[in-house]
């Protein structure tokens, strides 16, 4: 198979060489990734503006191209025609922190498996539990490998069109993490807040800041899954509809007269 694989946190980033070396011994892997961070950036398609995409060499030599582009353009491009040979499968990652809950919205990462699924690819999305502050590197080793036994599986089983899995990691050896859950997404909780200063002619600029967010572990949740040590694997449908509210909606008087 032809795996494509791309990030939100810029190509020369450690989490997409761990990633690229491991889907490497299950195809050809192809990188596609932004030439910068592009973390919180939601899902993007830049139309009123040209894309320029470039050869790079990552960390460990292997050739890549980078684009000025977001993480869903990347696959968009690839996916348009960009590459010579046709992609079937979209890995983005290692994020090196989680994308729980409401963060799918927010998440380069999580939408670059979005722009897959609505292209009719498999996608995944993989994100790691690291502290939001730490010092030294992060180990993606673990994380790495988890990402390959689930594509794996996915090749193997498919998985049904406009369909992506959003997988998040506990950061622990693998050999301490205690397996694999199927999960829904749980509840995100935010501290944002909105912090004004001024710049040194006295104009006003602001940051929306905050403590990072937390989540609400329930059973059964990406969030209570991670909190209890276990591999969260949530299917996302791009279907978004809310059938539970249509009916009642339909009961509403809408009119013009």
């Amino acid at each position: 198979m032809h795996f494509l694989v791309t990030n939100d946190d810029g190509v020369k980033a450690p989490g997409l060489l761990a990633l690229s070396q491991t889907i490497r011994e299950l195809g050809k892997v192809t990188v596609l990734a932004p030439d910068h961070n592009w973390s919180a950036s939601g899902h993007v398609k830049t139309m009123y503006r040209p894309l320029r995409v470039k050869p790079v060499r990552l960390a460990d030599d292997m050739p890549a191209q980078e684009s000025d582009g977001a993480p869903s353009d990347c696959v968009a491009l690839s996916v348009l025609g960009l590459l010579d040979e046709a992609i079937d499968f979209v890995v983005s990652g290692i994020n090196p922190n989680a994308n729980l809950g409401h963060d799918l919205t927010y998440s380069g990462t999580v939408t670059a498996a979005m722009e897959a699924a609505i292209s009719g690819l498999p996608g995944v999305a993989v994100s790691l539990d690291a502290p939001e502050y730490h010092s030294g590197p992060l180990d993606f080793s673990a994380a790495a490998r988890v990402a390959a036994v689930i594509v794996k599986e996915v090749v193997r089983n498919k998985i049904p069109k406009k369909i992506l899995l959003n997988v998040n990691v506990p950061y622990l050896p693998f050999e301490e993490i205690k397996g694999y859950r199927i999960t829904r997404q749980g509840l995100r909780v935010y501290r944002d807040k909105l912090i004004r200063r001024e710049d040194p002619r006295g104009r006003p600029y602001y940051w929306i800041g905050g403590k990072a967010p937390t989540g609400i572990p329930e059973e059964g949740t990406d969030v209570g899954a991670l909190s209890a040590g276990y591999v969260s694997i949530t299917p996302v449908s791009m279907e978004m509809t809310a059938y539970g509210c249509m009916e009642n909606l339909q009961s509403w008087n809408f009119s013009h007269k």
